[in-house]
């Protein structure tokens, strides 16, 4: 069988992985070791060409395009740049550097020897990037297909099921196979279950025994079972690649003659218990587990004209702030798997908040405003599914309004003083909201933070938007549902202690699942199925012996020994 033939050459050397230095999200075209990028016209090619010596930690090699964490930040890194920086793009076509081969996916080297809080975050990125290219498709006009020659095995094709089409070579050899669970022991961790049936409508029992056929499936049954879009004879692949583009691009609102942005290095300054970007200051306090994360809101107006937010570039406050906090949040999950507490602070004047955001409302037609809406779309999507405890504190001097008080509606609690501190000179605590509060920002459920909230309650939905523009105090925000608890002076230090206290002593396992189960009310949707999924069943997989134990899959895979499973079903 191809697929196996395949990964029998996969690496041998070493059973564990290196995993102490700190991982950086943070790069740039110029150092890509994985990925190369072509621009013809409207169409860009993203060649997926992986460097087996550029692992991100010690001990695998990345032998026929399977891919780790290092190879997914690149292509992370490249997706964003081709919104930004290339509004010309029109369609981005996904295809293979290597010859007979399109992705092994995640490579099992990697897997079997890292961590587990490692492989659930490297698998929540992975769905994260994915996601990421499915809205540029729904919601920017960038269309993404896939050029399969060769084995998309795994993650490899879970990359290709991210994409609007899938034209797969038909040459005898290659194929879509999906065998994790025949292989591993595990499922697909990229939505590839969950994108088979609810995506490309896949009958249920076809899809049973495509996920169990270790080969995979090929050709003209490959299209028939609706694996694939298209399979066409390799004399004709390149040609129906083309076509199969410009279709594509016909179908696309973005502009022909935009001049794109260039995504400048973000300026960050990283120390043993702080992390300081210019509009983000995170604070660990290790003794206690917790994260201070503090944004400053902006010092200047928005600009006078569209033409100056293009000027400003990736400094224009709401984009540098998105891709702050969008950096701050990877880092910390990541790097600092121990620190369970996030407290979220703002500070600054909420009216100049209010001021971009209705700059960007007033211009959400122009590509870079929407560019921007939607980043913001997707990084606070990442605070929904951060598997820490979220808390908010309204505090004096906060600037949590309009896009910002987002961030109090995603964190599992919130805490707002009433008054002010003695001594304190600051404006009394305040949120106040604005329309970007009521859709621009949908949640993976499809619903605004504030429906999500108010589930099953439209008249507190129509409430709040009644009060937009309206500094509202802590006792009207409690009283309206906007905020957890509100307390004067008095109590504030204690009840705020008590909670965090509280947090810090419940099992980190239990906290992980309440939060996830409790965040998402509402509508089930492809993206909360992928989530919920990753979290509830690969989460609980990962650990159990039959993958993960010393005679589990995971372990024993490329030895030559059958993996020895417990058979009990649980």
């Amino acid at each position: 069988m191809l697929l196996v033939v395949l990964v029998d050459r996969l690496d041998q050397a070493g059973s564990s992985v290196s995993m102490a230095k700190r991982i950086d999200f943070q790069t740039e075209p110029s150092r890509y070791r994985h990925w190369k990028l072509k621009f013809d016209g409207d169409v860009a090619e993203l060649i997926m060409d992986v460097d087996e010596t550029a692992g991100l930690f010690d001990g695998y090699q990345l032998k026929l395009n399977s891919y780790d964490l290092g190879v997914d930040i690149e292509l992370n890194d490249a997706v964003q740049r081709l919104r930004f920086e290339h509004p010309e793009v029109k369609t981005v076509v996904l295809k293979s550097g290597k010859d007979r081969v399109f992705c092994a996916g995640a490579n099992i080297r990697m897997l079997a020897g890292s961590t587990h809080a490692h492989k659930v975050n490297f698998c929540k990125f992975t769905n994260e990037t994915r996601n990421s290219m499915e809205d540029a498709s729904a919601n920017s006009g960038q269309k993404y297909m896939c050029a399969v020659r060769g084995s998309a095995a795994g993650g490899g094709y879970e990359l290709a099921l991210a994409t609007d089409h899938i034209l797969h070579a038909d040459d005898g050899t290659s194929s879509v196979p999906l065998p994790e669970v025949p292989l591993l022991a595990v499922l697909p961790g990229t939505g590839g279950l969950t994108r088979v049936t609810d995506k490309r409508k896949v009958r249920r029992d076809l899809a049973d025994a495509f996920c169990t056929v270790e080969e995979g499936v090929r050709g003209s049954r490959a299209v028939k079972w609706r694996l694939v879009d298209q399979s066409v004879p390799n004399s004709k692949f390149e040609q129906a690649v083309k076509d199969t583009a410009k279709k594509l691009a016909s179908t696309s609102d973005r502009p022909t003659d935009a001049k794109g942005i260039a995504f400048t290095p973000i300026e960050r300054n990283i120390e043993d218990d702080a992390v300081t970007y210019s509009g983000v200051k995170v604070e660990i306090d290790r003794a206690t587990r917790r994260a201070t994360i503090t944004i400053t809101g902006p010092s200047e107006p928005p600009p006078a004209s569209v033409a100056d937010m293009h000027k400003q570039g990736a400094q224009f406050w709401p984009l540098r702030l998105a891709r702050e906090l969008d950096d701050a949040i990877l880092h910390m999950r990541l790097n600092e798997a121990e620190v369970g507490v996030w407290i979220f602070k703002t500070q600054g004047e909420a009216a100049q908040v209010l001021a971009y955001d209705k700059f960007l409302e007033a211009n959400k037609d122009n590509w870079l405003a929407r560019e921007i809406l939607h980043f913001w779309k997707r990084t606070l999507k990442r605070i929904d599914v951060t598997s820490r405890s979220l808390v908010a504190l309204v505090e004096p001097g906060s600037c949590f309004a309009g896009t910002l008080a987002e961030i109090v509606f995603a964190c599992d609690r919130s805490f707002m003083l009433v008054g002010s501190f003695q001594g304190d000179n600051r404006p009394a605590a305040a949120i106040t909201l604005s329309n970007l509060n009521f859709g621009a920002y949908p949640m993976s459920n499809d619903l605004s933070r504030l429906a999500t909230r108010f589930l099953g309650e439209p008249e507190s939905v129509k409430a709040a938007k009644a009060q937009t523009g309206k500094p509202l105090d802590a006792e009207t925000c409690e009283e309206m549902g906007l905020v957890t608890s509100a307390f004067d002076h008095i109590d504030w230090d204690d009840e705020v202690r008590i909670f965090l206290e509280e947090r810090s002593s419940y099992s980190a396992d239990g906290l992980t699942g309440m939060e996830a189960n409790l965040r998402f009310a509402g509508p089930e949707t492809m993206e909360t199925k992928i989530f919920g999924r990753l979290t509830a069943w690969q989460n609980w997989i990962f650990q159990r012996p039959n993958a993960a134990g010393a005679e589990g899959a995971l372990k024993r895979y490329g030895s030559g020994v059958k993996a020895n499973f417990n058979p009990e079903r649980v």
